[in-house]
């Protein structure tokens, strides 16, 4: 059903009040001018019986009917009344206008009965005999208290009525001159309310298209007035309380977006109601496409659908390990927990992902660890051990035996106590790696480099190795010059051992686009690609037999490593079987700061 506009309903409802009300008036008006005029005409009526009642006492009193009828004509005809005179038996005796022998008997009249009883009598009816509508007034005729007749006097309502009809245009005129004003200035005001409901509409459009910056004009009526106060506070209200909740949502996002942890809340049905970006990371998905959906149509790992299905149905926290195919089998630590509202009904579930994939592979390092120190150390301590039974089962009084036993013991001693400094010296550089043994200052790389290859040099010699240096001269970088030049031992030494006897072994630092590069290079054995990505763990050797028999810790890499990341750098190494290695530390970050954490 179409609405009609606010003017079209409050004009016809003023206009029918106004016309309504005005023909009230009207009414109440000429009926209340209809009630004067005949009130005044009665009062005249009166008062002309009264002028002329003595005159008919007299001829009543003397029985001079005749008389009567004569003066009723001439005083009739000179004040335009007609007069009647009635005696108490209802026999009229004289009249104005008709001969009082072939009239009607009155007593029946109501002004006669009234005036009969005592008092005077007045009623308005239509006459018969004179065809018009007529007001009589009767008055009784006394003498000494003794009732001689009824004087009436009456007059025609004719003149009246047209007097009246002149009067009852000029006031029905004036009430359609007042109704057109009215109704003019009914249509004015309407259109005025409705003008300022009108802009109160589109002020509240604007708030309902969420334009909540926009104030209404403020009208000059106080109902209006307040009703658009109303709607500027209401605006300025949801503008404050939107822009809470805009932030507060724009909070909650950058928490969630923020958060290293995954995070992913479902509702009872298992649609997805929230997913973080570090979820979507992790199972490759978008934020966008999976709001709103099903867990099962995006999420294709069985594990993670069983684990939702289970922690919907679970009443306490619920944890559990999922491993992921596609990622290179991650570890995730997922743990679930009911979704309530504020009044603590269940919507459905929330889980947390963390990536246990690094803590999984640091445990499994420390297990090999463990496994590798106790094997070295058992190795050593073992033989220790032997010699010394056999030199205590009297093998010590053999002289030479004896020495030959203690020579083994103090080697194998010295590897112990080898072992146990790489090690202290490996925890040093990771618990403390600010500590003032490892800060680092401005110094030349060529001086360390020489340092470096003095150190090696007698080892080369033994074996005939060529060692080659290519250095320029002041190339500065911020370094510690000790840690630096036991890092440069490390590879050269490992170099001088897996090379052959009369091989080469170059060492040359140069400017990189970040910073000063050491390389060494040897044409050993090499290293199979295998066990490159293992290469710097603690222990880790690519052949066991052999690299025990050569000596050594299996720390060196470790230790060369942890060098790198006190400098802000790296080592890698490059090698095939059969045609050597390189390995190159970088200080790519060593000039940028004076003193830099282990990466």
């Amino acid at each position: 059903m179409r609405k009609r506009r606010l003017l079209w309903q409050l004009f016809p409802a003023y206009l029918a009040i106004v016309i309504v009300s005005l023909a009230a008036i009207v009414w109440y008006a000429t009926d209340a001018m209809r009630s004067f005029y005949h009130e005044q005409m009665a009062n005249s009526l009166h008062a002309r019986s009264a002028l002329i009642a003595n005159q008919f006492i007299d001829r009543l009193r003397q029985s001079q009917y005749a008389a009567v009828d004569s003066l009723c004509k001439e005083l009739g005809k000179r004040s335009s009344t007609r007069i009647t005179v009635i005696l108490p038996s209802g026999k009229v005796v004289g009249d104005t206008e008709e001969n009082p022998a072939v009239m009607d008997n009155h007593a029946d009249r109501p002004e006669i009965k009234a005036a009969l009883v005592g008092g005077s009598g007045r009623s308005v009816r239509y006459s018969h005999t004179l065809g018009i509508d007529m007001m009589y007034v009767a008055v009784p005729l006394r003498h000494r208290g003794r009732l001689l007749g009824v004087l009436r006097c009456s007059v025609g309502l004719a003149s009246i009525g047209q007097a009246m009809y002149a009067t009852y245009w000029r006031i029905i005129l004036s009430a359609l001159i007042v109704a057109l004003l009215v109704a003019i200035g009914s249509l004015l005001i309407s259109r005025w309310i409705s003008r300022h409901l009108e802009v109160m509409k589109r002020g509240v459009q604007a708030y309902a298209d969420g334009d909540l910056s926009r104030r209404l004009d403020i009208p000059d009526s106080a109902e209006l007035a307040g009703l658009a106060e109303a709607f500027n506070q209401m605006a300025r209200q949801l503008d404050s309380r939107i822009g809470t909740i805009t932030r507060q949502r724009n909070e909650r996002e950058a928490i969630l977006a923020s958060m290293a942890e995954g995070l992913l809340a479902v509702d009872s049905d298992e649609k997805i109601i929230s997913i973080n970006r570090a979820t979507a990371q992790m199972f490759d998905i978008t934020v966008e496409e999976s709001e709103g959906r099903l867990v099962q149509e995006i999420f294709r790992n069985t594990a993670l659908q069983d684990f939702v299905t289970h922690t919907l149905a679970s009443s306490i926290p619920v944890e559990e390990e999922i491993i992921l195919p596609k990622r290179a089998n991650r570890v995730l630590k997922v743990t679930g927990t009911a979704l309530q509202d504020t009044d603590g009904v269940r919507l459905g579930a929330v889980m947390v992902f963390n990536d246990v994939t690094e803590m999984r592979r640091l445990e499994t390092l420390r297990k090999d660890f463990v496994a590798n120190v106790s094997h070295e150390l058992k190795t050593p301590i073992t033989s220790i051990k032997g010699f010394v039974e056999t030199l205590l089962d009297g093998a010590i009084d053999q002289p030479e035996d004896a020495r030959r036993f203690l020579q083994t013991v103090a080697r194998h001693v010295d590897r112990l106590n080898l072992i146990i400094e790489d090690l202290l010296f490996l925890s040093r550089l990771e618990q403390d790696p600010t500590a003032e043994h490892v800060r680092l200052q401005p110094g030349e790389l060529a001086e360390v480099v020489s340092g470096a290859v003095e150190a090696c040099r007698p080892k080369a010699a033994e074996k005939n190795i060529n060692l080659a240096v290519e250095c320029p001269p002041g190339l500065q970088a911020m370094i510690n010059a000790p840690l630096l030049e036991q890092a440069m031992i490390n590879l050269v030494d490992n170099a001088i051992k897996y090379s052959g006897p009369g091989n080469r072994v170059e060492l040359t630092v140069r400017q990189g686009d970040g910073g000063p590069e050491i390389a060494v290079r040897d044409w050993g054995a090499g290293i199979s690609p295998k066990h490159l990505p293992r290469l710097f763990e603690r222990f880790y050797r690519v052949d066991q037999a052999r690299s025990r028999a050569l000596g050594g810790t299996g720390l060196g890499l470790a230790i060369v490593k942890h060098i790198a990341g006190v400098h802000g750098g790296r080592v890698e190494v490059v090698s095939a079987p059969g045609e050597g290695s390189t390995f190159t530390l970088s200080l790519t970050r060593a000039n940028s700061s004076p003193q830099t954490n282990l990466s």
